[in-house]
């Protein structure tokens, strides 16, 4: 019989290059300032004070406001945009289920009928 010539599969394996990961103990030499880490500007939460029930109510930062924003206008324009899409769709489905619908309960009338004749 003749032979079928077969070559192994091969497969390109990721690479991904080393992460080095500094000891726990690590120090500086002698000699060697480090560098103090800049400490974080931390902003106070902008408030609203209610003067009527003498309440605080915490505000949203702009980058949450902004966030949020750019969410809701996203999810509005796309199902303004979806809508008349999906309808047309929904319509072509009923139609079609709708006429699968009546094929199958004239088939059942005819059914019927050849049952009572017998």
């Amino acid at each position: 019989m003749p032979s079928i010539p077969l070559k192994p599969p091969t497969a390109d394996m990721p690479v991904f290059p080393p992460i080095v990961i500094p000891p726990s103990n690590l120090e500086a030499p002698e000699g060697v300032e480090m560098q103090k880490e800049k400490e974080e500007v931390q902003t106070e939460q902008p408030k609203l004070n209610l003067p009527v029930v003498d309440i605080d109510l915490p505000m949203p930062t702009a980058e949450v406001v902004a966030t949020a924003t750019y969410a809701a206008v996203a999810a509005v324009a796309t199902t303004t945009l979806a809508t008349p899409f999906f309808d047309k769709i929904k319509k072509q489905v009923q139609k079609f289920l709708q006429k699968k619908v009546d094929k199958w309960k004239e088939q059942r009338k005819k059914n019927q009928k050849i049952s009572y004749k017998n």
